[in-house]
């Protein structure tokens, strides 16, 4: 892998992780269509470190209220009736489908979920299912329930295919299930953290494998992420203001419409799918 790979991608990864628009399908695309090869499934686990870094910085405060009330709710009835220990476990709750069908498929997340005619083919139809969300569902409810939690943990396990989006996804059922689009958002920030940490911790062996083509040295893969880390925090603060005034379809046509493109280049030959 050269530098500029390594930075591009640790760039491209830092826009899109927490758009609906899939960090993974874009990373893919780019490293394809302009490097030539296909960066892997671990190098862009690895990577989603940073972005995942930067959820941890940014709601470090949440994030400690709900690990405190979690470990007092073991030993208070009082602290198991507040809003932090119930949002513990909605995490903890949400995060299970991902981990277990990530661990049981994962060789094909790694090879066939990647070919990009796949990719293209959920960027429209997932791009199509947020639309509908968006535009169609009932945006009244900011507490989230125990349904919430197990719904966006299902949509967030469709994610381990590369195009739909784990903030789509998970963004897309928070709709669906009635939540308002700031609510439906931080839950989503949230909810990535166990699963992307653990992925990305697992993956840094391979990534590390200098045997496997295109691989990324250790100095290209801190500098992607540290890269990724930066642009994931600002990523973060724009979307949460955005999401609070306007509606998903500027991101829903951006779906559509690369998903579209997509196909047209690898039916011309343009790209190689796998």
């Amino acid at each position: 892998m050269s530098w500029l790979q390594a930075l591009v991608l640790g760039l491209v990864q830092g826009l899109t992780e927490f758009l609906p628009i899939s960090s993974s399908a874009h990373v893919r695309i780019v490293s394809t269509l302009f490097f030539g090869n296909d960066a892997g499934a671990s190098f862009t686990a690895v990577i989603q470190l940073g972005t995942e870094l930067a959820v941890l910085i940014y709601f470090a405060k949440d994030i400690g209220n709900f690990i405190a009330a979690w470990f007092k709710g073991l030993f208070s009835k009082a602290a198991r009736r507040t809003e932090d220990y119930r949002m513990a476990w909605y995490v903890i709750i949400g995060s299970v489908p991902i981990s277990v069908l990530g661990y049981i498929f994962k060789d094909e997340i790694r090879s066939s979920l990647r070919n990009l005619w796949i990719t293209a083919t959920v960027l429209v139809v997932f791009g199509l299912l947020l639309g509908l969300a968006d535009h169609f569902a009932k945006h009244i409810r900011t507490k989230l329930e125990l349904k919430d939690a197990v719904g966006m943990g299902l949509a967030q396990a469709l994610a381990l295919i590369p195009g739909v989006s784990r903030s789509g996804g998970t963004l897309t059922a928070g709709l669906f299930l009635g939540l308002d689009r700031a609510a439906a958002a931080r839950y989503s920030f949230l909810l990535a953290l166990p699963a992307v940490f653990g992925a990305g911790i697992f993956s840094i062996p391979d990534v590390l494998d200098r045997s496997e083509p295109n691989a990324a040295s250790v100095p290209q893969m801190i500098v992607a992420t540290i890269v990724a880390f930066a642009v994931g925090y600002a990523t973060i603060a724009w979307l949460l203001r955005y999401v609070s005034k306007h509606s998903y379809s500027a991101f829903v046509w951006y779906r559509l419409l690369l998903g579209i493109m997509l196909m047209g280049l690898l039916s011309m030959g343009l790209l190689n799918p796998t």
